[in-house]
């Protein structure tokens, strides 16, 4: 028996599905993406020279108290996790709705930066617009 010989087809990769393909999914995140612009705040950091006044201006504001574990006490009270959540509820008692109370945030030094950024961001997307930072002055010599 003798078969014929097929002739093999040329293979051929047709490109144009894949381009259409990666077109819709640049046209996708193009039109996903949001830009937002960042708002700043502007905080007022204490100086040795006003500690004084400080003081006195601290028994009418917020105190928010930051530990070495990154851990928020608000007014004295522990929060029991550090949600975004439990962390507006606690200053939206605290302060009864009154935005324009001065909130100071006293951090240890060993803190996580990313706690104290938290504590500022959630403030100032809530309307607190007086944030203030403790420090304590270097030391001399």
């Amino acid at each position: 028996m003798q078969f014929k010989r097929q002739k093999q087809a040329a293979i051929d990769v047709n490109l144009t599905p894949l381009i259409d393909v990666v077109f819709l999914l640049l046209i996708f995140f193009m039109v996903s993406t949001s830009f937002i612009k960042e708002t700043h705040l502007t905080l007022n950091l204490p100086t040795a020279v006003n500690a004084e006044e400080a003081i006195n201006e601290s028994v009418l504001s917020l105190e928010v108290i930051i530990d070495n574990n990154g851990f928020y006490r608000i007014g004295g009270r522990a929060l029991i996790n550090t949600d975004r959540e439990t962390l507006e509820s606690a200053l939206e008692n605290l302060s009864q709705g009154d935005l324009s109370t001065p909130l100071t945030v006293t951090a240890d030094a060993t803190s996580p930066y990313q706690a104290v950024v938290k504590l500022i961001d959630i403030a100032g997307g809530m309307g607190f617009t007086k944030i203030n930072i403790t420090t304590q002055p270097e030391a001399e010599g």
